[in-house]
């Protein structure tokens, strides 16, 4: 994972919704009519923020006859708790040449 990729996800991941609405996903996949039951924004809102998720990865849906069906891409979850332990194990101190 590029540092540029994990900087725009933890741009997407600074939105307390979509924090939100990745929790109710990761229990599985389920349709956004779920999803506006369980959280206080408007369906535009929500449309916005699972458009985001999805243009960045971290979600995925696959359209079943009228429903559109959301799930969490946990594959790219876990390139990401990879770059933060690679950042964490980092060498401390100023690197010179």
């Amino acid at each position: 994972m590029t540092k540029e990729h994990a900087s725009n996800l933890f741009k997407v991941l600074s939105d307390p919704n979509r924090l939100l609405i990745l929790k109710r996903l990761i229990d599985g996949e389920t349709c956004g009519c779920t999803l506006i039951d369980n959280l206080d924004i408007s369906q535009p809102t929500l449309s916005y923020h699972l458009k985001t998720l999805s243009d960045i990865g971290l979600t995925t849906a696959k359209k079943e006859g009228t429903w559109k069906k959301h799930t969490v891409n946990t594959d790219l979850i876990d390139e990401l708790i990879t770059f933060l332990i690679d950042l964490k194990s980092s060498e401390p101190g100023c690197k010179t040449k």
